[in-house]
């Protein structure tokens, strides 16, 4: 039997709006503080009411193969059995989680840790 292929709903803040898009592959990236989205996902039924977020994104991600997501960008990520409506959502309530991945800057003479 075949084992039909992973889909993952991948939700992310890009530009203070809250994206949600459909992946067939998520990995951690060799650059580091990032994950790596391939192949997206988006529903090809011929609808009468068309989704204008998820026409968006369908323009958006047209020719991208591959995106760079930092890391503290990410808000959940779930491996789902089939694809849904990939969206767009105001991100007003939502703020990314406070990061450095690089030490703070020390004054010359400062000897604290």
């Amino acid at each position: 039997m075949d084992k039909p292929s992973e889909i993952y709903k991948v939700t992310f803040l890009n530009k203070g709006e809250v994206y949600e898009v459909f992946v067939k592959g998520v990995y951690q990236s060799d650059l580091y503080g990032f994950i790596e989205l391939e192949d997206y996902v988006f529903n090809e039924r011929s609808q009468v009411l068309v989704d204008p977020g998820e026409e968006k994104l369908k323009t958006e991600f047209t020719d991208v193969r591959r995106s760079f997501i930092p890391i503290q960008a990410i808000i959940r990520i779930d491996e789902v059995d089939k694809t849904g409506v990939s969206k767009i959502s105001n991100g007003d309530n939502v703020s990314p989680f406070p990061i450095s991945l690089v030490g703070r800057n020390r004054e010359p003479g400062d000897s604290s840790q």
